[in-house]
Formats: C-alpha cells, sequence, structure tokens
C-alpha cells in the first residue's frame, strides 16, 4: 500500500561522522569541505542557500530554450545507429563554464564567510536558481544570511511520495492517439523528466527495441546517464534517455542505507518504475503477475522519452536539497515536462505557501518552458489538505477508472459475500477450516497464529485439500504480516484456498486487489466477515464432554476475481485524494487560486514495476503491481501534456495547462455528475456530487485537449506580479527571485487562469479573462450559472474570435447574502464549431454589506 504511506520526519543522526565520510565517497558525491568530517559538529543541519546573482536559466534560458524546445519536430527526427550517449550536448561551451564559475564562486563564498570553520556544501544550484546546500550551524547560517550577496537561507526539509484499461477509459486509441497517427508516434520526440525513487533499465516498459519503428534521438537533450554496478553501462537508450541520482543530503543525516536505497538511479521502491510507465511506458507490454495474465499496458505517450532523476527512496524519503538539485539538473538538461508524485512532509512555513525552495525553483523550470506536474498529495478528503500549491504547478487530483476486479465467496448456505483478490476461483465446494481450529500440538501460544504466517503452527491434516481461514489485522497494514505469506503457508499445508476475514479493529482500510496464485479472497467488511464466521461456527460439530471439534462442516466455494468488470459508474474522486481550497499560507487562510487543477485515473492502476521494488510485499518479484494514490494520477496528466506539446510545440506551459483544463469533462460515463468520497470509512456510501475543490476543473479529457479551441495563457511576470501582490512578500520575492517587486501587482483572482477562484467577495468585483484563438474562426455564446450568495454576469455574451485573435470577456461578481460557506458555479463557452470552454468559479466568503456601518 505504497501509495497510502507517510514518511516519517526524520531527525539527523549525531553519529555520521565516519559513516558519512565512507559513503560519500563511495557515491562519488562531489562536496567541498572546510574541515574534517570526523569532529564534525552535531549542531550541523542542511541549509538551501540562494545568492542574489540570477541562475543561468535567467541568463540564457531564452536562448537555450529556443534551440532545445520551440523549434524541434519529432515526426523529423532521424533514426540512425548514433547512441544517446554519444551525441554531442546542444548546451554551449559558454553555458557549462558559467556552471563551473558558479560552482567556484559558491566555494569562495563559503571559505570567506566561515573561514577556518568547518561546513559541508552538498550542491551548487546554478541552472533554475543561483545557491547551494551547504550542511553548517545554525550559528553559520546566521552568518550566511548577513552577507550582501546571500537572498534567502532556507531550512532543508523532508517530502514523501504522494496501466492496461486507463487509455481505452481516456478514449485515447480511437481519440488522442488516432488523431495524431496512432499509438506509434505518439508522444516521440518529448522528454518527459521524473524526480521520484529511479528506474528498473531492463523492464520491457522502457525497452527501445521496436525494430517496426526506431526511436529517435531528442536532440534537444543534453542529459547522461550514470554508470553504477546497479544500472551497468548500456542501461539507458533511446527511450531512457538519461539516469542519475541526488542524495547528498540524505546522506548527511547518516539514513541512507546503500542495501535497500542504491546509491544509483536503480528503483529499489517500485514507485518511480511504476510512475515513469503510466506516463511513457511502451504500448503493448503484457500484464503477467502471479502467474496470471491482466492484460497489455501501455502509458500515456508511448513514444516519449524518459529521463529520471532519483531524489526519493525506500527507506526514508527525501529530502528538498535534493529534490531541488534533481529538479535543476532536469531542466539544465532539457526535459520538456517534470512529473513530481511526491508532496512535502508539512505545509511550508512563512508569508505564503508559495515561497519554498521546491516550488520556486519550478517557477525557474516553467520560465524555461518546462511544464510541471505535481500530485495533489494523499491527505484527502478534509478541506484545504492540499499538497501542491502554486499555480504554476499543474496539480491532480486522484479518481476512479471504471474497470473493477471484484471477487466473492459463496457458502453453503446459498449466501453470498463480495471481497477482493486477484485469484483464481475453486471448481467445488470445500470445506472451512479455520485457522485456530487447525493447530498441530506444538503450535507456540502466539495471539498472531490465526494470520497463518507460519507453517509449522499447523496440522497438515485437518488443512490439506480445503479452505484455509485465516484472520487479518492491522498487522497486515502495517506489514508485520503479508498475503504473500499466508499464501506460502497454505501452499505449503496443501490448502485448496485461502479466505481472509476482516479483524473488526481494522476500520477504514481500503484494501487493493492483490494478487493470489492460489484461489484466495479476502472479505474487506468486518460485517461480512462476521457473517461468515457465524456461519462457520453454527456448522462445527464438537464434542460434549471435551468441546473439542469432531466435525467441520462449513463449506463453501471462491468464485475468483481474475476476471475485470466495467460496470461502475466512474470517474470518482477517491477519500485520500487531496482538496482545496489552495491554503495561501500556515494560519490557513485560503488562497485565490484553484487547486487541484483536475482528476486523473489513480485508484487501481496497473503499471510496470521494479525488479527490486520493496514498496509492496505482495508485489516483490513481479513485472507489474496495481497501485493507487495522486502519485499514480498525476503521471496520467504528464504523458497526455507530452501528446499536447507534440502537436503544439510551441505553446507556453499556462496553454498547456489551459488546455487540460477547459475541456475536463464534469460528468461520468453514464452522464451524470462526477461524485466524490467524503470518507475514510466506508467510502463509497459517502459520496456527493464534487465541487471544484474536489475535481479542479473536472476529470482530463485526453482526446478534448488536443483540440481545445480557446486558451488562457500566463506567464513568468504574471506570476512574478502575483507573488508581489502577497502582503508582506517584497523581501521573499527578493531573496528568491534576485528581482524586486514593482508598482505592478495582482491578486490570484486576476490571474488569467482558466478558472476563477475568490476567497473573499467584498460586496462586488469585476474579473477579467483574455482567451486567445488556437483553432479557425469560430463564434462562441457565453453561458453561466451563479455560486449561491452571489450573482454574475459575463460580457460579451457572444462573440466572434478568429484565428490567433483575443477576446476579453468581463465577468461582474456581486454578493447577495452574507456567507462564508463555500459555493460554486461555472461559465461556458459554446462554439458553433463544437468547441465547448469550462471555467468553474469559486467563491468563499460573501459579504452583500457591511454589517458595521449597517
Amino acid at each position: 500500500m505504497g501509495a497510502y504511506r507517510m514518511w516519517v520526519e526524520l531527525k539527523m543522526e549525531k553519529d555520521f561522522t565516519f559513516k558519512l565520510l565512507f559513503v560519500v565517497l563511495l557515491l562519488g558525491v562531489f562536496v567541498t569541505c572546510g574541515f574534517c568530517l570526523d569532529d564534525a559538529d552535531s549542531d550541523a543541519v542542511v541549509y538551501i542557500v540562494t545568492l542574489k546573482q540570477a541562475p543561468v536559466s535567467h541568463l540564457y534560458g531564452e536562448e537555450f530554450r529556443v534551440k532545445g524546445h520551440h523549434h524541434h519536430n519529432s515526426k523529423n527526427h532521424g533514426s540512425g545507429n548514433v547512441s544517446r550517449l554519444d551525441k554531442p550536448s546542444h548546451i554551449s561551451h559558454k553555458h557549462a563554464h558559467n556552471a563551473s564559475s558558479t560552482s567556484r564562486m559558491h566555494n569562495s563564498l563559503l571559505r570567506k564567510v566561515l573561514r577556518g570553520e568547518k561546513y559541508l556544501k552538498l550542491y551548487s544550484y546554478h541552472y533554475l536558481i543561483n545557491g547551494f546546500a551547504v550542511l553548517v550551524t545554525p550559528q553559520q547560517a546566521f552568518k550566511l544570511a548577513n552577507r550582501r550577496e546571500v537572498a534567502n537561507v532556507a531550512l532543508d526539509f523532508s517530502v514523501r511520495t504522494a496501466t492496461t484499461h486507463t487509455p481505452q477509459f481516456l478514449g485515447l486509441p480511437l481519440g488522442a492517439w488516432a488523431q495524431e497517427g496512432g499509438y506509434e508516434t505518439a508522444g516521440e520526440g518529448i522528454v518527459i523528466g521524473f524526480i521520484d525513487t529511479g528506474i528498473d533499465p531492463t523492464h520491457p516498459s522502457f525497452s527501445d527495441n521496436t525494430p517496426e519503428r526506431h526511436y529517435p534521438v531528442p536532440q534537444h537533450f543534453s542529459g547522461i546517464c550514470e554508470v553504477t554496478r546497479d544500472f551497468p553501462s548500456g542501461s539507458c537508450n533511446r527511450k531512457l534517455v538519461g539516469a542519475r541520482h541526488f542524495a547528498a543530503s540524505a546522506i548527511t543525516r547518516g539514513i541512507f542505507n546503500t542495501s535497500q536505497d542504491y546509491a544509483s538511479p536503480f528503483d529499489g521502491d517500485g514507485h518511480g518504475t511504476h510512475t515513469a510507465s503510466v506516463a511513457a511506458g511502451n504500448h503493448g507490454i503484457s500484464v503477467v503477475v502471479a502467474g496470471h495474465h491482466f492484460g497489455d499496458a501501455s502509458g500515456m505517450a508511448p513514444r516519449a522519452h524518459v529521463a529520471v532523476y532519483k531524489a526519493l527512496y525506500k527507506s526514508f524519503g527525501g529530502f528538498a536539497a535534493d529534490v531541488v538539485a534533481a529538479i535543476d539538473q532536469a531542466a539544465q538538461d532539457g526535459v520538456d515536462i517534470i512529473n513530481l508524485s511526491i508532496t512535502p512532509n508539512r505545509r511550508p512555513p512563512g508569508v505564503a505557501t508559495f515561497f519554498n525552495p521546491i516550488d520556486m525553483a519550478l517557477l525557474s523550470a516553467v520560465k524555461a518552458g518546462i511544464f510541471v506536474v505535481q500530485a495533489a498529495g494523499n491527505t484527502g478528503p478534509s478541506p484545504k489538505s492540499v499538497s501542491s500549491f502554486s499555480p504554476w504547478i499543474f496539480t491532480v487530483g486522484a479518481s476512479t477508472h471504471d474497470r473493477v476486479y471484484s471477487n466473492s465467496i459463496v457458502l453453503g448456505n446459498n449466501i453470498t459475500i463480495p471481497g477482493v483478490g486477484l485469484a483464481p476461483g475453486t471448481d467445488s465446494m470445500y470445506t472451512l477450516v479455520m485457522a485456530s481450529h487447525a493447530l498441530n500440538d506444538t503450535a507456540a501460544s502466539d495471539m498472531y497464529v490465526g494470520e497463518c504466517q507460519d507453517a509449522s503452527s499447523f496440522n497438515q491434516t485437518l488443512v490439506q485439500g480445503n479452505l484455509l481461514v485465516c484472520s487479518y489485522s492491522v498487522r497486515f497494514v502495517l506489514g508485520l504480516s503479508t498475503i504473500k505469506q499466508a499464501l506460502e503457508t497454505a501452499k505449503n499445508l496443501s490448502a485448496a484456498g485461502v479466505v481472509f476475514c476482516m479483524d473488526p479493529f481494522v476500520i477504514g482500510f481500503q484494501i487493493n486487489p492483490t494478487p493470489m496464485r492460489l484461489p484466495g479472497i479476502i472479505i474487506p467488511a468486518a460485517n461480512d466477515s462476521k457473517i461468515l464466521l457465524q456461519y462457520y461456527n453454527s456448522s462445527l460439530d464438537q464434542d460434549e464432554v471435551t468441546k473439542k471439534i469432531t466435525r467441520f462442516g462449513a463449506v463453501a466455494s471462491i468464485s475468483g476475481g481474475l476476471k475485470a468488470n466495467f460496470s461502475l459508474s466512474a470517474p470518482n474522486v477517491m477519500f485520500y485524494s487531496a482538496r482545496g481550497p489552495d491554503p495561501e499560507d500556515s494560519f490557513l487562510d485560503d488562497a485565490d487560486i484553484l487547486k487541484p487543477n483536475l482528476v486523473a485515473p489513480g485508484n487501481l492502476i496497473w503499471a510496470a514495476w521494479s525488479s527490486g521494488g520493496m514498496d509492496s510485499v505482495e508485489f516483490e518479484g513481479e513485472d507489474f503491481a496495481m497501485m493507487s494514490g495522486t502519485s499514480m494520477a498525476a503521471p496520467h496528466v504528464a504523458g497526455l501534456a507530452a501528446l499536447i506539446k507534440q502537436k503544439f510545440p510551441n505553446l507556453s506551459t499556462a496553454a498547456i495547462g489551459s488546455a487540460l483544463s477547459t475541456t475536463a469533462s464534469l460528468s461520468d460515463k453514464y452522464g451524470g455528475p462526477i461524485l466524490a468520497q467524503r470518507s475514510y470509512a466506508n467510502p463509497d456510501s459517502n459520496q456527493s456530487p464534487a465541487t471544484p475543490f474536489d475535481m479542479g476543473s473536472g476529470f482530463v479529457n485526453a482526446t478534448a485537449a488536443l483540440d481545445p479551441g480557446l486558451i488562457f495563457d500566463t506567464g513568468y511576470s504574471d506570476y512574478m506580479s502575483f507573488l508581489c501582490g502577497i502582503n508582506g512578500s517584497a523581501p521573499m520575492v527578493r531573496n528568491y527571485t534576485g528581482e524586486s517587486c514593482g508598482e505592478s501587482t495582482m491578486s490570484g483572482t486576476d490571474l488569467n487562469l482558466p478558472s476563477i477562484t475568490i476567497s473573499k467577495l467584498n460586496q462586488s468585483r469585476t474579473v477579467q479573462r483574455t482567451l486567445i484563438n488556437i483553432a479557425a474562426n469560430e463564434t462562441y455564446v457565453v453561458g453561466w450559472s451563479a455560486p449561491y450568495g452571489a450573482s454574475i454576469k459575463v460580457t460579451p455574451a457572444r462573440f466572434f474570435i478568429a484565428c490567433g485573435q483575443q477576446q476579453v470577456l468581463n465577468v461582474d461578481f456581486n454578493a447577495t447574502m452574507n456567507n462564508s460557506s463555500p459555493s460554486f458555479g461555472r461559465i461556458g463557452l459554446f462554439g458553433n464549431q463544437g468547441h465547448v470552454i469550462n471555467i468553474p468559479l469559486s467563491v468563499v466568503v460573501k459579504i452583500s454589506y457591511n454589517t458595521t456601518n449597517s
């Protein structure tokens, strides 16, 4: 259940000295030292230091992005025999020299400020931000902060990780893929960078061995492939074009475990391999798990290229200093899209949530033309739980799709009980035997023996040929007991199958279908488990004197859960998917920004799994795994963004986000409203229509996003004006960007986003939106529904717009009552050529009159 795990924020170990020196040398992490590590100060922690001087991307970014990104045409790339790693870099010597001189400047500053003192520089950042990560004491950090060259000093923080059928559910084979030449070219030439747990390069989802059509060399990409024992030479190819790892901040804490975490881009967790294949895995890869075939897998953009920047690890999660280094390198290498299926462990403190090292590095990435996708977080369904904050980041929540694997058990009294389990069924009725009733005489008095973790505890004669009934307790949730081990026990005892009954103390825990080689089923509801146990106990024959069981009378058959059903009304927003409104600061004030931006499939997603993946014990050793979380939703959108980028190479990052948002679906597959689960316990019984704070603009519509008609555009200068408009933000803006706030400021409401969010409507307000037509000439009619407690008017109500022209909409809001509950509306633009543009409206506090004056 890796999609739900919460990374624990770990404190730096005091005794890390010798281990740090050894591991730094072992990993080849290039650091600058001002001291001998064997007497390092125990008060030292990692800080991210930003300098006032502009980074490389601000000096040369437009030149590089124009050369590398705006003029590449993926369909015209050659497919010669030149290896990806043999091709010369498009980055100039001037740029490389600048990086080297920036690093020397950082070293010089540290020596000057901390003359003769102890410190350890971990990274020099130079492309997106000009700064470095350094291990120093708080007193030394104070010295650095007081230097005129230094703009900002921030304490490092921890982060955590937040498909065979989804291409069909999203309509890709007959829609987006078909329109652009089929899956054979979908995403070709676009490089997606993944900041995650690494990748398994041996997986067929990332092979470039496609003789029917060779992968081209992405000429605009200049990344490299690290070579280590775990990631040998030849791991990269024309599909997997780059791979690096970043762990210096983790190493300084003494928590890096080389046997689990791998000092290489290799994925020891499984999460990174999974997300990369969701976005860009090869088409038609056979999904075989536990000996059963579940169809063929494909990424959303199966011909896109993959670049991996490993900054998260199995045993501890990750840290901002490493993530920022990964983002900086990805942008320098020339990726087109960055996927972040990670979120911070806590809400960033300070003036506003937007001012944190990761989001500010991503702002520079967006300035350089990189589209950034981030998972919303798995902390729903409570309001303000979203963990992706900034308007320049495209935030994705998780929904269901219409495929479900259902299983059931039919009891001898003709009662059918539903359950889960990717398992074969039985061919007939078999006797049920409770594990606690099948113990041998030497079994230890273990209160957990009913969980079937040790075959030596049981009498094989009693179990053989029967269905073994095991208890599913909270220990399975914690990973102390496993389905896999229980299945091994059943196999060793020659059982006909396994039935798991839910412990009543396990409340509200979602159990994903688990692969089983034996016939088996997990009964997830405690009440259903009680029904089975009542039938079982009533069917026992016992000796009246000794109370020993003389006959097991209960019988049952398992239907099996290998066949998928497609009858669900979908999509629904999952209970764990984090919700808006977007918190502007640690005081939970609401930002005038809609989050999430939209939702995409994130529940029960089949995708590639690492051969060394340890995140889910049930899928260890398998090539594919079924996982759930917003981590799985984000790469769906990253892959679809690659299709848009391929078709419209000159669209800005904001325009790509606009195309995805304005075309999102508002209804489920049957035409009803999209529902949102409101409770962790019994989520299917606690649903109501989703609001924009649940699903953003709606459910992603891949085909419509390739033909949006009108788009909203927003640029770096707009984001800067927005940041400068936050009360007290000027010093933070200057510290992070090196730029001073001028007189031009704007609120989040006035950003030209494909949504309108007003956290406080004080009587009345007029909001403008500017649209650009990227389709043929068209006439639009405007319709709207007002949020409860407000009235709106949109002008013009009808307009003609030629290709390439702009149109300004004026939206007048008036509060009609005093109300502090969020309410929602929508503006719809309906074109005579078939384009439909949806703009969600969200108003939180409404004040129709001043109560003090009245």
